[in-house]
C-alpha cells in the first residue's frame, strides 16, 4: 500500500473543494476517495456534498454508508428524496460554502450544464475554494487538449468560478492498465503547460497506484476504488419507477 506520507500530499489547498468535469470523467468516484483518504490521514470535521443535479447515476451520495462509517459529514437529500431523480438544492450547501469549521467537497454534476447550480453561490463563495477539474481523456469530448480546455472555459463560464488545477482521473473501467494511466499523464501534462493550470494528482485504481507513484514521483497519486457501481453490474443502482435500488 501507499505510505500514508505520500497520501498526506493530497491535502485540501482551501476550504472549499469543488469537483467539476465531463460527463464521464468519475468525479464523483474520485470525490469519494478523495474524501476517504483525507480521513484516514486525519482530517477532521470533512463535509461532503452531493450537488449533481444532472446524472441519476454514479453519484457520491450511493457511497453514503461507507463514508459516514468514517466519520465524513455527507449533505444530501433525506427520506424520501434521497433516490430522486429531482433537482434538489439543500439550504445547508450554502451553509457548508460559509461554515468555517472544516474542509468542504463539493461534487458537481457533469458539463457546463451541471456546474451551473454554482454561480447560485457566488455570493458566499469566497477565494478559499479549489475549483478542480477531473480530466478523463479516454472520453470523447476530452480526448485532445482543446477539448479539455473548451470544457475548461465552458465550466468557468456556467460556474462564474475559475478552475485552479486539473486530476488526472484516465481509465477504461476494468480493462485499465499501467500503460492507459501513464499515457493519460503524459496527455495532462501537456494540456497543463498549454492552460497554465497545474495538476493538483492523478488517480490509479489501487492495485496499481504504488508502482504509478514510483514511476510519476513528481505529482501525487490517489488511489481509488470501485464503490459507485453501474445499475447494470452486481452491486449496482437499479432504477425503478422514480426511485432506485442498491442490487447485491
Amino acid at each position: 500500500m501507499l505510505k500514508d506520507t505520500h497520501l498526506s500530499t493530497i491535502i485540501p489547498l482551501e476550504r472549499v473543494i469543488i469537483i467539476v468535469g465531463s460527463y464521464g470523467s468519475g468525479k464523483s468516484e474520485v470525490a469519494v476517495n478523495w474524501a476517504l483518504a483525507m480521513r484516514k490521514n486525519g482530517i477532521d470535521n470533512l463535509s461532503i456534498a452531493d450537488l449533481d443535479i444532472v446524472n441519476p447515476y454514479f453519484r457520491s451520495r450511493e457511497a453514503i454508508k461507507i463514508m459516514e462509517k468514517e466519520g465524513i459529514n455527507v449533505v444530501v437529500p433525506r427520506g424520501g428524496n434521497f433516490h430522486a431523480d429531482l433537482p434538489i438544492i439543500l439550504p445547508e450547501i450554502k451553509g457548508l460554502f460559509q461554515n468555517k469549521a472544516g474542509p468542504a467537497i463539493f461534487d458537481v454534476g457533469g458539463d457546463e450544464v451541471g456546474s451551473r447550480i454554482l454561480s447560485s453561490f457566488e455570493d458566499v463563495i469566497q477565494s478559499d475554494y479549489e475549483l478542480l477539474q477531473v480530466v478523463n481523456s479516454n472520453r470523447p469530448f476530452t480526448s485532445t487538449t482543446e477539448g479539455v480546455l473548451t470544457m475548461k472555459d465552458q465550466l468557468e463560464f456556467a460556474s462564474h468560478l475559475k478552475v485552479t488545477g486539473f486530476i488526472g482521473n484516465t481509465h477504461l473501467l476494468e480493462q485499465t492498465d499501467m500503460e492507459i494511466v501513464l499515457k493519460g499523464y503524459e496527455f495532462l501534462k501537456e494540456t497543463s503547460a498549454e492552460a497554465g493550470v497545474p495538476i493538483r494528482f492523478i488517480t490509479a485504481h489501487h492495485s496499481m497506484a504504488e508502482e504509478v507513484a514510483q514511476i510519476i514521483e513528481d505529482i501525487p497519486v490517489l488511489p481509488v476504488k470501485r464503490l459507485l457501481q453501474p445499475p447494470w453490474k452486481p452491486g449496482g443502482i437499479k432504477k425503478i419507477g422514480n426511485k432506485r435500488h442498491l442490487q447485491v
